[in-house]
């Protein structure tokens, strides 16, 4: 009689997100910056072709990292989900809450039930209508979800990118500040200077379709 193959609960949850972060890890980093106008994202991808930003609804943008085929489904996924509802309700009823926990449950479904989890993490930026606060959700592999406030950041180098924008960090920042503290940021959490950069903004003076990439000539 063949004995069953066990795996203690703790040890195959410890697996599997430690499978994650490996994926995760090799991926290059994410930022979302808030300033006076509105929301910076912005990557170091050194690909012209192979974005990791996008828009997905009017005020709101995705970001993700890790795995890019995986992320990639999300992306598009998302984009459905926000097109049925502002078709089906209104455009209002769009908004980064409804997809970052749509995103959640997804993540977390899947790393629960499904051998191998999602190598990613997500964010989603949205600017509001009177631009007092803006909102910024960050999803990790596992379905966690984080309501980030000023700036928030994905990828391998989180935790040092958080710490250095955390020392950089001003109100009423304008768009160029915002640059060159996510530049400096990155500098800081990779200890060199970068390969190449994708960036874009949430803005209000875009107007309803706030999204908007940046071309290189505003980033330096």
């Amino acid at each position: 009689m063949t004995i069953p193959f066990y795996v203690a609960p703790e040890q195959l949850v410890r697996d599997k997100a430690e499978f994650a972060k490996k994926g995760i890890a090799r991926g290059r980093s994410i930022i979302a910056i808030d300033y006076d106008q509105g929301v910076l994202l912005l990557a170091e991808n050194p690909s012209t072709a192979l974005h990791k930003i996008s828009e997905v609804y009017d005020r709101i943008a995705f970001a993700g990292v890790g795995k890019y085929n995986e992320f990639e489904t999300l992306r598009k996924a998302g984009i459905r989900q926000a097109d049925l509802m502002g078709y089906l309700y209104s455009r209002e009823d769009v908004t980064a809450m409804g997809l970052a926990t749509a995103f959640a449950q997804t993540l977390g479904a899947i790393f629960t039930r499904e051998p191998k989890p999602y190598e990613v993490e997500v964010l989603i930026a949205e600017i509001s209508e009177d631009g007092n606060e803006h909102r910024l959700f960050r999803i990790t592999y596992d379905g966690t979800l984080f309501d980030e406030r000023r700036f928030a950041a994905i990828g391998g180098k989180t935790e040092q990118l958080t710490e250095a924008l955390e020392e950089l960090w001003t109100e009423g920042m304008t768009l160029a500040d915002a640059i060159a503290m996510g530049t400096e940021a990155f500098k800081r959490a990779e200890g060199r200077e970068s390969e190449g950069w994708e960036a874009a903004v949430l803005d209000h003076s875009n107007g309803r379709r706030a999204f908007r990439r940046l071309e290189d000539s505003e980033l330096n």
